[in-house]
């Protein structure tokens, strides 16, 4: 069989990093890890192609070649997956659905030829016997969690790695908290499932002979779920395949704020080659935190945990959201007071998204307060539920917080903080330069330092990086070049009118 794998585009958020990319001369962030690994679990005898639409064009010679299309996706790809369905079903080509958007919309798209969800491990290979015997089945669904320590190596050799700014590897699934809003206990589980301490290596292994150099994002919703088992197997693996190979990668990943209460975990990280990790902070208000059922982030000090892990060597990235029941209008200028005096340079601020399938989902349904479907996207004017807040003191708060966070005078304030506090020790493997960096450092100068609003603001951390702590300077540079994508977005984000359904303009 011909087989066509098909990962959809994603639209412009804060994580799509699209304006910051060009600096670097790269197409996307991340290769579609789910993909390529459905790809290693389908016959060796079937040939496969992989077309990423965030890197390359899908040609209607393309859609011809194939007898199926397979096509996985997040919510916040909906618009280009539907895209891609109605391609396929103009040109009589039969489609394959899977991935987070599918399982939890399936009923949303009937046009899909078969709907294999949940993880793959569980559902594709039943399809693949029912399609041996010509009896493909329309619906999948999954019956169990499977054990991961099977899930074979991505099929790297899919894709152009050089069109990337990063690779990722999975090491476990699932995630011991149960928030609210959160869908990941509903996809993977609230028990962490994880990989081999040998099929860590194996992938780091893998990329490493592929010739990959440079960051590698541990896609895990919480890395430290079973943290005994990172301390005790994986972590000094990682760091005893680093030294061994010359330290070619360094890595990032998600946590939740626990990983401050582990000074032992965080040095172990560190050594292994950890640099960054993304924390959903949520909010600095207990009532919101409680009523989210966010509990490792309540009774503690959350802008010292934030210290310690970065003091540690670890940026902390955070997720912030609005919008919650218990938010007033204060709670705006209460999350720009927080994010500026934490130091979190990349702080992802959201409207609250009332995903399906998720407690929260559940909860306004009963109320009768869910008015659409979400877009999976919450970098933007759109409500798909009705607040407690006014809706348009909620979309002209959550618009004046974002303009501002990222404002050159907020932006390099609070980089200059986070420089400041930021504790780097031992072999940085931010010293590791490629040409990309060089790339990146001269147009940073020419966009920024000399073309940019900001001028004044980058040569002042230029030149106080340089001279106080000159290691920092190519991480300086690299979140330059991030405020640069972020501003970008919430100038969009700015002038986007107040939505309530997906097919407004």
């Amino acid at each position: 069989m011909n087989i066509l794998l098909v990962y959809p585009e994603y639209p412009d958020t804060y994580w799509s990093f699209r304006h910051a990319l060009p600096f670097i001369g790269k197409k996307a962030v991340f290769p579609p890890l789910g993909l390529l690994t459905v790809a290693a679990m389908l016959p060796e005898q079937w040939e496969l192609r992989l077309i990423d639409l965030n890197v390359e064009r899908l040609s209607d010679g393309d859609l011809q070649w194939s007898d199926y299309v397979f096509i996985s996706a997040m919510t916040v790809q909906r618009a280009s997956a539907q895209e891609v369905l109605d391609r396929c079903r103009a040109v009589g080509v039969k489609t394959v659905g899977g991935g987070p958007l599918f399982t939890t919309c399936h009923d949303e798209f009937p046009q899909v030829n078969h709907l294999v969800l949940g993880e793959a491990e569980v559902t594709l290979p039943r399809f693949l016997a029912d399609l041996e015997i010509k009896m493909p089945q329309r619906l999948y669904l999954p019956d169990g969690r499977p054990d991961i320590s099977r899930t074979p190596l991505p099929r790297w050799t899919l894709i152009d790695l050089h069109k990337y700014a990063s690779m990722n590897i999975q090491y476990s699934r699932g995630c011991p908290f149960d928030c609210e809003f959160c869908d990941i206990t509903q996809l993977f589980g609230q028990k962490p499932r994880t990989k081999t301490t040998d099929q860590v290596i194996e992938e780091l292994e893998a990329l490493y002979r592929v010739g990959w150099r440079g960051g590698v994002f541990f896609v895990d919703d919480n890395f430290i779920g079973d943290r005994p088992k990172l301390k005790k197997e994986v972590l000094p693996s990682m760091i005893s395949w680093m030294k061994r190979r010359g330290n070619p990668f360094f890595f990032y990943t998600e946590a939740s704020i626990n990983l401050a209460d582990d000074p032992h975990l965080l040095e172990l990280m560190f050594a292994a080659g950890f640099r960054e990790v993304f924390i959903g902070i949520e909010s600095p208000e207990e009532d919101a935190l409680r009523e989210t059922g966010k509990t490792q982030n309540r009774n503690r000090d959350l802008a010292a945990s934030v210290r310690c892990i970065q003091r540690a060597g670890l940026q902390v990235q955070g997720g912030f959201i609005v919008g919650f029941d218990s938010d007033s209008p204060a709670i705006f200028d209460t999350q720009l007071r927080f994010i500026q005096e934490s130091g979190i340079v990349v702080a992802m601020v959201g409207i609250l998204m009332v995903l399906r399938g998720t407690r929260l989902h559940g909860r306004l349904a009963n109320e009768g307060r869910i008015i659409n479907s979400s877009t999976g996207n919450n970098t933007e004017a759109f409500l798909n539920y009705r607040p407690k807040m006014p809706p348009h003191d909620l979309i002209a708060g959550y618009q004046r917080l974002v303009r501002t966070l990222y404002s050159p005078n907020y932006f390099y304030d609070r980089l200059m903080i986070f420089l400041k506090e930021y504790r780097l020790s031992g072999t940085s493997s931010f010293a590791l330069l490629q040409p990309r960096d060089i790339r990146a450092f001269i147009r940073s100068i020419l966009f920024l330092g000399i073309l940019g609003k900001e001028r004044i603001h980058y040569w002042k951390v230029f030149f106080w990086t340089l001279l106080r702590k000159p290691r920092l300077l190519p991480l300086a540079i690299t979140l330059t070049i991030y405020g640069f994508h972020f501003r970008t977005v919430a100038a969009e984000i700015c002038s986007s009118p107040h939505r309530t359904s997906p097919e407004q303009p």
